[in-house]
């Protein structure tokens, strides 16, 4: 009796832990932008600065000089908000 309760909690240790292995190995969700971080206001996807292998969408064209003045600014502040930024192609 004693050893069968032994080997259903082993078995049930070696379950547990397969299923949370499982839990973490899942991706991160994705958060995408939607707001320019300089100005606030809703971003146009056409306007945008590559900085640093990462790109940053604006709302103008005017944003993107000073987000190209203080990248690591802007990169901080929407990681910070939990943004996942699109990467840059670097085979240009």
């Amino acid at each position: 009796m004693k050893r069968t309760k032994a080997i259903a909690l082993i078995t049930a240790a070696f379950v547990g832990t397969g299923f949370t292995s499982l839990a973490s190995e899942q991706k991160p969700k994705v958060k995408k932008q939607t707001t320019c971080p300089v100005m606030g206001g809703k971003i146009n996807e056409a306007q945008y600065a590559d900085v640093k292998g990462k790109r940053i969408y604006v709302c103008c064209k005017g944003c993107i000089s000073k987000i190209k003045a203080d990248p690591d600014k802007y990169i901080k502040q929407l990681e910070a908000e939990g943004i996942t930024l699109d990467r840059t192609d670097k085979k240009k």
